[in-house]
């Protein structure tokens, strides 16, 4: 399935398909982290025929329910799929430096080359969690790398 990406400067991004009944649908994320859910119009698929808002915690009810739980299972089928690949997954400690912090402070990426793809709280999984995601204290954080880079994720969110 395409899914098409469109920057929406001073908004945030849009993503979009369609589906094998040739309807399409998006998602608008906005930068303050709120999420629209698009229902484009059959006869003029570029023009909106209905957006419902959703608040952070909707947009989690939401993906819950259309399988985002079902991330971390795929994350044993995609280290098999890539050889060298792992996905591991690292508590946040009340003792971290990062709890209570949002999570484009840790720089995790740009410090160890290993992508932090969701982050699971109280059994909700936030999937692609954006920069201004806030860690807390018994967050499971999702990461997918090498053996070595995903190990200094942990030393990261452990010590700093």
């Amino acid at each position: 399935m395409e899914i098409e990406e469109t920057a929406l400067p001073g908004i945030g991004l849009r993503h979009d398909f369609q589906t094998r009944s040739g309807r399409r649908l998006g998602v608008v994320s906005h930068h303050h982290g709120r999420r629209d859910l698009v229902i484009y119009d059959s006869d003029d698929p570029d023009s909106s025929r209905d957006s419902i808002p959703l608040t952070a915690e909707e947009s989690d009810a939401l993906s819950e329910l259309l399988g985002a739980p079902h991330i971390v299972e795929k994350l044993a089928d995609i280290s098999s799929a890539f050889a060298g690949l792992v996905g591991e997954q690292i508590a946040i400690l009340a003792d971290s430096p990062f709890a209570g912090r949002p999570l484009g402070d840790t720089q995790a990426r740009t410090r160890t080359g290993a992508s932090i793809v969701a982050v699971v709280r109280n059994q909700i999984v936030h999937a692609s969690p954006r920069p201004d995601f806030r860690f807390e204290a018994g967050d499971i954080v999702v990461v997918v790398g090498t053996p070595e880079n995903t190990a200094s994720v942990a030393a990261l969110l452990h010590s700093g």
